[in-house]
């Protein structure tokens, strides 16, 4: 099973996910968050596939989304607005985020890892 997997490097939380997923012998293929961020067509099928609301996306605890005042906008925004907040700035994204093209994690929680990915 080959995984996509996009983190930021700095990110305590993907390097502890990275060590889980290499410590399994799962191999993914890396992606930069903020350099090369997911497309508001891979975000809305990963929204469908886990029925997920827009808000799990969201690093709530970011300064980005802190600045733009997320918290209070978000519940009027518009499905558009949110696919393009987060498509185009990849600190808005909670992380990391890990797909095999049909299931999707958002951070990392040992127990939902173990679940979802190991073989």
């Amino acid at each position: 099973m080959a995984l996509t997997f996009y983190g930021y490097p700095p990110c305590g939380t993907c390097r502890k996910a990275k060590k889980w997923l290499e410590a399994e012998n799962i191999s993914f293929e890396e992606h930069h968050i903020v350099e090369d961020p997911p497309s508001k067509e891979e975000l809305k099928a990963w929204k469908e596939q886990e029925g997920l609301e827009w808000k799990h996306f969201f690093n709530t605890s970011g300064k980005k989304y802190r600045e733009m005042d997320l918290k209070t906008r978000l519940p009027e925004a518009s499905e558009e607005e949110i696919l393009e907040w987060l498509a185009s700035d990849g600190m808005l994204l909670k992380r990391p985020i890990v797909t095999d093209g049909e299931s999707v994690t958002l951070g990392f929680k040992e127990p939902v890892f173990e679940e979802k990915w190991k073989a």
